[in-house]
């Protein structure tokens, strides 16, 4: 099953030069695997039914020309493929005439909300999605993102409530914005990213203090997100 979602580009989601920001395409993704989540009864307002929550492992996404401020563009998404624990969702950026402008996938995983587990996926939820062949990358899985060896740069972070989401964790998205608080300002003013990896490791939850932690290994941006005791790794993302 296809699934199409319009949107149009307003202005709190473009930066430089009026182009969209990786947190808003991002956000797009996530509302265009919404839809269809809504319309095979596994969405948002589902949870209290069926009890069961999807929840974020990664992203891969990679952008051919970035869209601007006042375009219209259609997320188109499907689901790739389930196999017991994951789920894998794909999607093309496409602009009104129907032209590639990025490519993503993603890994998920359903948690039980009562049991607070990870539960295994069903052929019930299988066949809710209708499995298509069709994926954007040739590998089948998420690359495994490593720490460097050592930082050149950090910072800390404080989550706040404007950041939270409806499993009363950190919203997986805002993993760009953290990421962009430790880049150099010579980067973060000039970079057009055009590679997006990210791993999601363990939530951070209300309140919590991260240190974030930045080096440029082998022409990668490496951003490192552990705990304030640095004891638990929550998520790395690297930029392209």
């Amino acid at each position: 099953m296809f699934v199409e979602h319009e949107v149009f580009i307003g202005l709190r989601d473009v930066a430089l030069a009026n182009k969209v920001t990786n947190t808003a395409l991002l956000s797009y993704l996530e509302d265009a695997g919404g839809v269809h989540s809504n319309l095979v009864g596994y969405g948002l307002k589902d949870i209290p039914i069926v009890k069961k929550s999807w929840v974020l492992l990664g992203w891969r996404i990679e952008i051919f020309q970035r869209p601007k401020y006042g375009d219209k563009i259609r997320i188109k998404t499907w689901s790739r493929g389930i196999d017991k624990l994951y789920a894998y969702r794909d999607f093309e950026i496409l602009d009104e005439h129907k032209r590639v402008l990025g490519i993503a996938t993603s890994k998920w995983v359903l948690l039980d909300i009562e049991k607070e587990k990870i539960t295994r996926i069903d052929q019930k939820v299988c066949d809710a999605y209708t499995i298509e062949e069709k994926q954007v990358f040739e590998e089948l899985d998420l690359e495994k993102l490593i720490e460097p060896d050592s930082y050149s740069n950090s910072a800390t972070f404080t989550v706040n409530r404007s950041l939270i989401d409806v499993n009363n964790h950190l919203h997986n998205i805002y993993f760009m914005d953290i990421a962009n608080e430790v880049l150099p300002m010579e980067i973060y003013k000039t970079a057009d990213f055009k590679s997006i990896k990210m791993m999601c490791k363990k939530e951070i939850k209300l309140g919590d203090t991260v240190k974030v932690f930045y080096q440029l290994e082998n022409g990668e941006h490496k951003v490192v997100i552990k705990s304030e005791d640095e004891k638990c790794l929550h998520g790395i993302v690297v930029l392209k």
